[in-house]
This record gives structure tokens, sequence and C-alpha cells, in this order.
């Protein structure tokens, strides 16, 4: 018995659109403002970190997608001061800063905003 065509589009179709939504499901909001301390909080500009690293496990390996995880781990101890900042963010637009590549900014009062 041959495949009849129609039902092989159709199913294809169907998995697109499921996949279409998987995909784009858990992606977060365009910006995040960030708990930051007494230096103010960070607009984090997370839809533009998604798209240039392709991995969100790159900051998620250290703290949870939900909504204030900065926050909570820095006031429960589990994420000590500047830690977010001097091994992720600096880190990071140090190393793009040295390859040449376009990179954030490199100064806690870049980012930081009372």
């Amino acid at each position: 018995m041959k495949p009849n065509p129609l039902v092989i589009a159709v199913a294809a179709a169907v998995l697109g659109f499921f996949a279409a939504i998987a995909a784009a499901a858990n992606h977060g909001p365009e910006t995040i403002n960030i708990f930051g301390g007494q230096s103010g909080n960070v607009p984090f500009t997370h839809a533009q970190h998604q798209n240039r690293l392709n991995d969100c496990n790159v900051c998620h390996s250290i703290f949870p997608q939900e909504t204030d995880a900065i926050k909570r781990m820095k006031e429960s101890g589990a994420l000590k001061p500047k830690k977010v900042m001097n091994l992720q963010c600096i880190k990071c637009h140090k190393e793009e800063k040295r390859a040449g590549k376009p990179h954030g900014p490199i100064t806690c009062s870049t980012c930081h905003k009372k």
C-alpha cells in the first residue's frame, strides 16, 4: 500500500506546528529588570542575550528560570554579592572584547540603574 501524500502533508504540518509552539514556549521576556542590590537594578536584554549565546545554560546553570531568582538567591546567601556580575556578565563581556567581537559593558555603573 502506497502512502497517501495528503496524509503525509497533514502529518508534517501538524508536527511543524507543534515544534514551533515548543520552540517559542519558554523564551521568557524580551527584557528583565534584574535585582542589583544597593547599586540599583539592571535592565537586562534577555532576548538579545538568548540570540547571541544560543545556550540558556550559560546563565541558567547558576540561577533558575524564575522571576526574582537572583534576588532570592542573594537574600538566602546562595548567591554571593557580585557573583553574577563578576563571574557571568563581566567575564563574558571581557572575553568577547579580547576576541575583537561586539561586547557588553565591562563596568558596574554602566548597567546598574538607581
